[in-house]
C-alpha cells in the first residue's frame, strides 16, 4: 500500500502540475509530450481527464495519500479495522474500474497514452489486487480455500498477466506507431 499510495501519488502530482502549467500558459509543453502516440497534455485537457468537473488528478491525489498514509499504518504494526479494509478494497475496485475506463479512453478515443497516466494505471491494479489478496488471506472477503490457495500462490503470474493484456492492447493499438518507429 505505502509503495502504490507514493508512486501513485507522485503520478498524480505530476500531472496536477503540468495542468496547472498547462492553464496558466496553453502553449507549454510538458515534458511527457514525447511524440504524436505519447502524450500527456491532450489526454489531461480532454473531457475524459475531468470526468467529475475537477481533473482526474486531484482525485488520484487525495486518494492515494490516504493509501500511502494507511500502508504506514500497516507497516508500524497498526491492526486496521475489518471495515476499514473492505472500504480500502472498495476503493480500490471503484479505482481500478475508473482505471480501465480511462485506458479504454486513452486507447480508443483520443489515442494517445499519456506515461504517467499509465504509472497511475499500474499502481492502482497494483492496489487493488494485493488490497483484494490481503483481504481474502485474511478472511475479510469470504473466498473458497481452493480459489485462494490458487489465487495465493500465483498472484503474481495473475498480476502479469493482467498488466501484459494492458500491454498487449497498447501495443496491437498504436503498432503502425510502434513499427515505424523500428
Amino acid at each position: 500500500m505505502l509503495l502504490t499510495g507514493i508512486v501513485g501519488w507522485l503520478a498524480s502530482f505530476q500531472l496536477t502540475v503540468d495542468d496547472w502549467r498547462l492553464l496558466r500558459d496553453p502553449s507549454y509543453r510538458p515534458p511527457c509530450n514525447i511524440s504524436p502516440v505519447v502524450s500527456c497534455g491532450s489526454v489531461m485537457s480532454s473531457s475524459q481527464g475531468s470526468l467529475f468537473g475537477f481533473p482526474n488528478m486531484l482525485l488520484g491525489l487525495g486518494a492515494f495519500a490516504a493509501v500511502a498514509a494507511l500502508g504506514i499504518a500497516a507497516l508500524t504494526g497498526t491492526r486496521l479495522h475489518r471495515g476499514l479494509w473492505l472500504g480500502l478494497d472498495a476503493g480500490a475496485l471503484m479505482g481500478v474500474v475508473f482505471v480501465h475506463w480511462l485506458i479504454a479512453q486513452s486507447l480508443y478515443e483520443l489515442n494517445k497514452l499519456c506515461p504517467y497516466c499509465a504509472v497511475v494505471w499500474i499502481s492502482t491494479i497494483a492496489l487493488f489486487w494485493y488490497v483484494t489478496l490481503h483481504c481474502l488471506e485474511q478472511g475479510i472477503l469470504p473466498a473458497p480455500h481452493h480459489v485462494l490457495v490458487v489465487v495465493r500462490d500465483t498472484h503474481w503470474m495473475l498480476l502479469g498477466a493482467w498488466y501484459g493484456v494492458i500491454a498487449l492492447l497498447v501495443l496491437t493499438r498504436f503498432w503502425p506507431y510502434w513499427s515505424s518507429l523500428l
